[in-house]
């Protein structure tokens, strides 16, 4: 789905690509009292003679102007880059110095910075950090204790497969997916505004569990995730991750399903439905780059590897269709990337994303959207990717005003789709104001025990969103009553 309009961000591109994080928790504030502060510890990515960390510290104690963190390596790892902080090493030890844009620290808040690092051996988790020479909270912690955000035991999300045309638990009950789309990620972060559109706290996310929803779909934007340069450091990389981890966390707590998709990405498209001009992932483009978008999947997939909880939507709204006259060409596109008609920029295919999630040795459930928005499933069976794990489910995407719009066409298209793979309409919606269309987009689906989420969770105008809500308690909107009432009547 587009966006209400926002402010416009020129930047120059240089890459610095981000690995995947393993999280390592270190601290737990409220297992002693008082503590000054807590630090999460986190290697995101690890190679031979390198790898590359980050660092979260909350502040317990006053709020501070400056601060400055200081913590020692036990196998000889030496500093080699940083981001978001002045690193510095003198031997074994390592401080990391506040940046001019990150120096204030609220009682009960929180800063992240990262690193890269050069090892020659063993890569021993360091265990005792100090802030502003305040010893921090990490004696009571097992560094092997299940408080992972991936780790598959948090909240009570079910781990999910794919049985036949059903999504499954791992009793082998049937599960649907019904929920919400939570907007934000994927624009304010290239616009430089901030991470989330809106509060992402528990309250907000106990909200969207009140309507009854056991799923919360999470765009993301490409080059924040992978912390490239023109991204303010503030909204990228560690950071941007993250919050999404925290995000993933709180949802899951709720008992709902997160999925984690790929929304703006990188490739300048000037032709045919253009969102911008801007070879930047400052709106939809056709098709997923072929200069980032394995990366990135590699690294959400090694993110979230060990937690099928998780599941994974390849790309928001395909469109290769619109750059080529040819639909052999536009499918064709779709399935193997490459240099594809009408784009000039070099194509990422959904087999191409698949197999960098499945490379990671990630067996979650993938979601991958048609042609035309997501709203053309007629050839997916012809061209579905290839998935070793059996673990491929079908996304589409439909508004009032799209082609495929009426029952007629759903039974043609969506029906043979669903009749062999799990079918997800991950966007569903009107612009209407009302929620007449969605109750028969939901109806069909219902019949068919497949799955839905409304777009979206966001205090926008619902007839140019459009929007489920008017206040993030969970008021809805005159549309959004329609999928509030129907969620808590199915699932309550």
């Amino acid at each position: 789905m587009r966006h209400p309009p926002r402010h416009a961000l020129k930047a120059t591109l240089l890459a610095c690509a981000v690995s995947a994080a393993t999280f390592v928790p270190l601290t737990d504030a409220a297992s002693a009292a008082a503590p000054a502060c807590s630090v999460e510890y986190s290697v995101t990515g690890q190679w031979d003679g390198g790898f590359q960390a980050a660092v979260k510290v909350t502040n317990n104690g006053a709020a501070k102007d400056s601060w400055s963190l200081s913590f020692a390596f036990a196998d000889g790892q030496k500093v080699t880059q940083g981001w978001a902080a002045k690193w510095s090493q003198s031997g074994t030890a390592v401080s990391a110095t506040n940046e001019s844009w990150n120096g204030a620290l609220p009682a009960g808040g929180s800063v992240s910075a990262g690193f890269i690092g050069s090892r020659s051996g063993a890569n021993t988790v360091p265990t005792a950090f100090k802030l502003n020479g305040a010893a921090c909270n990490t004696d009571d912690t097992d560094p092997t204790d299940p408080t992972d955000p991936t780790d598959p035991g948090e909240g009570e999300a079910p781990a999910l497969k794919v049985s036949g045309n059903k999504l499954v638990d791992a009793s082998g009950a049937t599960r649907r997916i019904l929920g919400v789309n939570r907007s934000g990620a994927e624009f304010m972060c290239v616009q430089g505004h901030g991470i989330f559109d809106g509060p992402v706290d528990d309250a907000s996310v106990a909200a969207i569990a009140d309507w009854k929803a056991n799923a919360v779909r999470i765009p993301l934007n490409e080059e924040c995730w992978l912390g490239l340069d023109n991204i303010k450091p503030e909204y990228a990389g560690v950071n941007y991750q993250s919050a999404i981890k925290e995000l993933v966390t709180k949802v899951k707590a709720h008992g709902m399903t997160p999925i984690l998709e790929m929304h703006w990405s990188y490739g300048q498209y000037t032709g045919n439905s253009a969102g911008c001009t801007d070879v930047h992932a400052s709106c939809q483009k056709p098709m997923p780059d072929a200069r980032y978008a394995p990366g990135f999947w590699s690294s959400v997939a090694n993110t979230y590897k060990d937690d099928p909880t998780v599941v994974f939507d390849l790309f928001n709204e395909p469109y290769p269709d619109r750059a080529t006259s040819s639909t052999v060409d536009a499918w064709a596109c779709w399935k193997d990337g490459g240099n594809c008609p009408g784009i000039g920029y070099e194509v990422a295919g959904m087999q191409d994303l698949v197999d960098s999630v499945r490379a990671t040795g990630a067996k979650n459930v993938i979601l991958a959207g048609g042609l035309a928005y997501s709203n053309d499933l007629s050839q997916w069976l012809a061209h579905r990717p290839s998935d070793p794990a059996g673990n491929l489910a079908a996304a589409w995407h439909v508004y009032n005003f799209n082609t495929c719009s009426n029952e007629s066409c759903w039974d043609s298209t969506l029906g043979p789709v669903a009749a062999q793979v799990p079918l997800v309409a991950g966007e569903i919606g009107e612009n209407t104001c009302s929620h007449g269309f969605v109750d028969r987009v939901m109806k069909w689906f219902d019949d068919r025990k497949q799955s839905y989420l409304g777009w979206t969770w966001n205090t926008w105008d619902c007839s140019s969103g459009p929007s489920l809500i008017s206040s993030y308690d969970g008021t809805p909107t005159a549309f959004g009553i329609g999928l509030r009432d129907h969620l808590r009547a199915v699932n309550g």
